[in-house]
């Protein structure tokens, strides 16, 4: 449904530009550019040995809070821990799961983290190759077919002044 309305965006916009026959468009699939990049690749594999060392560590944390349980429990079992004792070991193993938790959480977070940083440099590369392209060769508009976005519009062309004489706005 989205690409629909993508496409149906685009086809209006086509379709009212008043020198359509003057304008040069381009278009480009993303998804191939970007699965034959080996910086790519490089960024994923560092990504994904990030967030294993993560997932590695977090497993740590739980098997040792599960252990912990596991003793307390015997301990309540054999009758070797009083009630108020207990209590107090019980609520600090829910303190160290709670901390499990946030680990994970701030885990989640590190690793958007990491895949932000590591892929934003090559997203502008790209975004900066499809820029040039246009210029070099007088493409107005450059197309993702993947993704049905305007990746690249010559400023010149555009219209919102115009609109918005035309709507009484400044």
């Amino acid at each position: 449904m989205r690409n629909f309305f993508n496409y149906a965006f685009i086809a209006v916009a086509f379709l009212t530009t008043s020198n359509l026959a003057a304008q040069s468009f381009g278009y480009i699939d993303s998804q191939s550019i970007i699965a034959v990049m080996p910086e790519v690749q490089e960024a994923n594999s560092q990504i994904e040995t990030h967030k294993k060392q993560l997932q590695n560590r977090g497993q740590e944390l739980l098997q040792k809070l599960q252990t912990k349980y596991k003793a307390l429990e015997q301990k309540q079992a054999q009758g070797q821990i009083a009630p108020k004792e207990l209590d107090a070991e019980a609520q600090k193993l829910k303190a160290e799961e709670a901390e499990l938790m946030q680990f994970e959480q701030e885990s989640q977070q590190k690793v958007i983290a990491k895949s932000e940083e590591l892929l934003k440099p090559i997203r502008d590369r790209i975004q900066k190759a499809i820029d040039d392209v246009a210029s070099e060769n007088g493409y107005d508009y450059i197309f993702d077919f993947s993704t049905g976005f305007l990746l690249y519009a010559d400023a010149s062309v555009n219209v919102e002044a115009k609109v918005k004489q035309k709507l009484g706005l400044k």
